[in-house]
């Protein structure tokens, strides 16, 4: 009895073991006939790098902002980004990289989302969109870098080639034909204000346009006893009834005189509110791009006589007083109501632009503060990250339907695009390192711009 139990138990186990076999070889061959058949093997579409050409870009220029937060690079890892295809060699392909992990997370999926934001910028013979001697019309002739002593004008013979899409070329009638029956409002500081200058030189092709109308009364837009200037201007094209305009908010809060009758009254700055313009006008509006930034300093709201409110009154949230936090707050808030409108204006497309980065070296704007540099792309041509350089504006749309024009990072790589030593009313010894030559970088946001409508 003991034996034939034996023998009993080594069958099964011979025959487990024969079936174990059997089972190998069945994987082994459906592996070799599928998994391991190379016509089912994709390509990856990782980006290549190259080490032997990477180069270290050290871009921290957080002690010369205003605001640290918002224009200083973070740790970075520095790649190689590839070529983009049709695209003439870039001088260097320098990137930056934000978070390795994200990274490695994002070249798994397949395609590259098109941001806009990583790219390279390329030499392009074919630019600039129109001539900084032409535009006379739009362009503030201290902005007009070819009308001062300047002799280089490299920087205005490059282009932004995005990463993983094709920017489509600019062509002014073709634009105006797309914005037929549109408002294109710019709404912000004086860089803003280069944005719309730049957008009216590139519709006009830098050409006089008798036919193009002063339409500004119809949006306010007039003289005030004893102003420099307008709060804002508007012109349209009769052709396709498109109209560009631009209104000065340069903290995107809405200013209150608290006492009208006072000609040196003080201002209350609702930090909650948006621009009256902005909630006036946005039912006559189809492209708004909002930007701040620059003016948010004690300097600024001690010229101004602005004081901060909040709900009405005068803010006494001290976390809030804090003025980077201030502005954070702002530019939260004035994203936050823009959104809750989109679903009442389904034909509104809004935009919140990044902060433009100054460039000043070896001091800021009143302690000798420099851009001298005429070599374009000296620290790299190419940009290649996961977030914005612009950490509060980004953080301000995210989960919004308002889209971030994320142009801080591949701007910080043009410091001689800026008007330096050769602005027309710069006083001797203070160089302009904040606003840009035109033509220049600002035609680069706008162009992105375009692609993105």
């Amino acid at each position: 009895m003991r034996l034939g139990s034996i023998n009993g138990l080594r069958c099964k186990q011979l025959k487990l073991v024969v079936l174990a076999f059997f089972m190998i070889f069945i994987l082994w061959k459906w592996e070799e006939g599928t998994y391991y058949n190379t016509e089912n093997l994709h390509p990856d579409s990782l980006v290549l790098t190259h080490p032997a050409n990477s180069r270290f870009v050290d871009q921290h220029t957080s002690s010369e902002e205003d605001f640290p937060s918002v224009d200083s690079f973070p740790d970075s890892v520095v790649k190689v980004e590839k070529q983009a295809t049709g695209a003439p060699p870039p001088l260097s392909a320098v990137s930056v990289s934000v978070d390795v992990a994200d990274e490695k997370e994002a070249s798994r999926s397949d395609p590259k989302e098109c941001n806009h934001r990583n790219g390279i910028w390329v030499s392009d013979k074919r630019r600039p969109l129109y001539s900084g001697f032409g535009c006379k019309q739009w362009l503030s002739e201290s902005w007009s870098c070819r009308l001062t002593q300047r002799i280089d004008f490299d920087y205005e013979q490059f282009r932004w080639q995005p990463e993983a899409c094709e920017m489509p070329e600019f062509e002014a009638s073709q634009f105006l034909r797309r914005m037929q029956d549109k408002t294109i409002a710019y709404v912000g500081d004086s860089l803003g204000r280069q944005m719309f200058q730049s957008m009216m030189c590139m519709a006009t092709s830098g050409e006089e346009r008798e036919d193009v109308e002063d339409v500004g009364v119809e949006y306010g837009f007039i003289l005030a006893p004893g102003a420099k200037r307008p709060d804002g201007w508007a012109y349209r094209f009769p052709s396709t009834n498109t109209t560009i305009l631009y209104h000065w908010s340069s903290t995107l809060c809405d200013l209150e005189p608290l006492n009208s009758s006072d000609p040196t009254t003080s201002y209350a700055m609702h930090l909650d509110r948006p621009p009256a313009f902005v909630r006036d006008n946005l039912h006559r509006i189809h492209v708004l791009v909002l930007n701040t930034g620059h003016h948010w300093n004690r300097g600024k709201l001690r010229a101004n006589k602005w004081e901060m409110y909040l709900g009405g009154v005068p803010n006494n949230n001290r976390n809030i007083a804090v003025i980077w936090k201030a502005k954070n707050f702002t530019i939260h808030s004035v994203v936050k109501w823009l959104d809750a409108q989109l679903p009442h204006h389904p034909h509104l497309k809004a935009f919140y632009r990044s902060i433009s980065p100054r460039h000043f070296f070896n001091g800021d704007w009143n302690t000798g503060g420099s851009c001298d540099s005429t070599s374009p792309l000296a620290k790299g041509s190419g940009i290649f990250q996961n977030h914005s350089d612009d950490a509060d504006a980004e953080g301000a749309v995210m989960g919004t339907r308002v889209k971030l024009l994320d142009i801080t990072a591949l701007s910080r790589l043009r410091d001689e695009g800026h008007i330096s030593r050769y602005s027309i009313k710069a006083t001797q010894g203070i160089q302009d390192c904040l606003h840009w030559c035109l033509p220049g970088v600002p035609d680069t946001w706008n162009e992105i711009l375009a692609a993105q409508l």
